[in-house]
């Protein structure tokens, strides 16, 4: 669970709420079932014209991502582990890491040690690997465009919404009070269009970008990791290069471990 997603959310639920309240408007303005459906339908109608639908077939996923940790290796475990490949392969060769490709769940690692132990050269390996990274990124861009659109629509969609609140409201002046009202709950559209674009689908696009960019540099990690073993670098050195991805803080760590290791 990404438990940021869930108090972001929650949290910014409970900010509009309570502020609405404290400025002595009542929650049940926001049950306006004509407000709802120009944003909420209409966002959708917008984001299906702007995305193929082999794209748009990835939102449930994307909204797993947002809300549940990917389980990723830890990258100074990864590091430790390429240190401990870098000692065996420069003792038994890179055969001696035959096991190990049926033993890593990442496919990503697995199908670049079974490059190597392959006996494909460092260039085609870094090529291969670095194309899927690319591949990836890509992915995820289109991924998190989705919801950048959405929450570029929703705020217009609410300007539009208020409009035809505004509209309907002077068509007929002749009751103050119901135009009062009318005037009010225009305005609904506007509301929902801002919450949704500036506290629901720009931070979920952000969120996903970000989750990306780790994603990334996991995957760059294992590159080098690869690329080091291939070519016979030593543990330390395997540390040295794999180490420069890491906080100052953490290569502490995983230096104090290597050393009582």
């Amino acid at each position: 669970m990404d438990k940021s997603s869930f108090i972001g959310l929650i949290l910014g639920i409970i900010a509009v709420g309570v502020g609405m309240v404290l400025k002595g408007v009542g929650l049940g303005a926001l049950v306006n079932p004509a407000a709802i459906l120009i944003i909420i339908v209409g966002t959708v109608a917008s984001v299906m014209i702007a995305f193929p639908m082999d794209i748009l077939k990835r939102v449930p996923a994307l909204f797993k991502i947002l809300f549940f940790e990917n389980k990723q290796t830890d990258m100074k475990e990864l590091i430790a582990m390429f240190m401990e490949w870098a000692d065996q392969t420069r003792k038994e060769g890179l055969l001696a890491l035959e096991k190990q490709v049926s033993e890593v769940e990442d496919p990503f690692l697995s199908s670049g040690l079974q490059l190597a132990i392959d006996g494909q050269s460092p260039d085609f390996i870094k090529d291969v690997m670095i194309e899927k990274i690319e591949a990836m990124e890509q992915r995820h861009e289109e991924g998190a465009a989705i919801f950048t659109q959405a929450g570029t629509y929703a705020p217009t969609l609410g300007v539009l919404g208020a409009v035809i609140g505004l509209i309907a409201a002077l068509g007929d002046m002749s009751d103050i009070d119901a135009l009062g009202y009318a005037i009010s709950a225009a305005f609904v559209a506007t509301l929902l269009g801002i919450f949704t674009g500036y506290v629901l689908w720009h931070p979920f696009a952000n969120k996903l970008r970000e989750k990306s960019k780790r994603e990334v540099l996991q995957k760059e990690l294992i590159v080098e990791g690869i690329l080091s073993i291939t070519t016979g670098d030593s543990r330390l050195i395997v540390q040295e290069k794999l180490g420069s991805l890491l906080s100052s803080k953490e290569l502490a760590k995983l230096q104090e471990r290597d050393s009582n290791g």
